[in-house]
């Protein structure tokens, strides 16, 4: 019987592409569908893209909602959980996505779960802020969507501009996520499950004096074999979400390993150049094998 798979995600972008790709290698058919352009009508049930009735497909992966993460990404999830009620498959379900696309959602899933992860204040005050930002030392202000380091701002509780800088940041992001600035030992770590079992995990290496570890800033991916507590420590941090295919941000630290987060859609770059995982093909492997169980 052959299948028919969308994959949800950018056109043309390497990621999307590596994952039909995949997916056309075993069924003959090729599907990308880009969420900008898909059309909900509420009163037939009627889900489309282009062409394409989604209703007629037997399963939709995620590999990207959106380009950028916003609550704008929320509502599309919430399109796809429409054709999740009509019987389509969705690989991750996208409740388990809509619990990581905010990052306050993911911090406090993680936190609950009793998960070492970096101190971490959470406040509208600007007062409050500044304190925090002092007591820190330095301090990491994040916005609660977003990826790859994108609008965080690295402040200096002891500068002259630190008030100045977090009222700049509040500006675009009125609920302000604190975090601790800690020792990264010049890198950190993806830890690659599929289905909650472990596969592989890779180091981000940062490049010269860059403040963080990510590709854009210069960084360069690397392999890494962690021991089996960490690998644990990495498999009770994605249990939670119940995703298909993840990855989990993990720092080395001098006093232990935390946590940062879990992804939505995992790091398929950072599995093929840091641990040679070509991670598409496992991804359309599992979700074929799902659907003929």
């Amino acid at each position: 019987m052959t299948r028919k798979i969308g994959v949800v995600g950018t056109p043309g972008k390497w990621s999307t592409e590596a994952l039909a790709d995949a997916f056309e290698a075993w069924t003959g058919q090729r599907y990308v569908i880009d969420m900008g352009r898909v059309v909900l009508d509420l009163a037939s049930g009627r889900l489309c893209c282009d062409d394409l009735d989604l209703r007629e497909l037997d399963a939709v992966v995620i590999k990207k909602i959106a380009e950028d993460y916003s609550a704008d990404a929320l509502d599309r999830l919430e399109l796809l959980r429409v054709l999740e009620a009509q019987g389509v498959r969705v690989f991750s379900p996208a409740d388990s996505v809509l619990r990581l696309i905010d990052r306050l959602a993911c911090t406090v899933t993680l936190a609950n779960a009793g998960l070492p992860m970096p101190p971490t204040t959470v406040t509208e005050d600007a007062g409050a802020a500044l304190q925090v930002v002092r007591d820190y030392g330095r301090a990491v202000l994040k916005p609660l969507y977003s990826t790859k380091a994108r609008g965080m701002v690295l402040i200096d509780g002891s500068a002259p501009e630190a008030a100045a800088q977090i009222a700049e940041f509040q500006a675009q992001n009125p609920m302000m996520y604190i975090q601790k600035q800690v020792d990264l030992s010049g890198q950190d770590l993806g830890m690659v499950f599929l289905n909650g079992d472990y596969v592989c995990t890779y180091a981000r290496v940062k490049a010269g004096d860059s403040w963080n570890t990510t590709i854009a800033a210069g960084g360069h991916y690397a392999p890494y074999e962690p021991d089996l507590e960490l690998i644990e420590l990495g498999r009770r941090a994605q249990a939670p979400f119940g995703l298909t295919f993840t990855t989990v941000d993990i720092a080395l630290t001098p006093d232990g390993p935390i946590v940062f987060e879990v992804s939505a859609f995992g790091g398929y770059s950072g599995a093929q150049k840091g641990c040679g995982v070509d991670a598409a093909a496992l991804v359309a492997d599992h979700v074929l094998r799902e659907l003929n169980a």
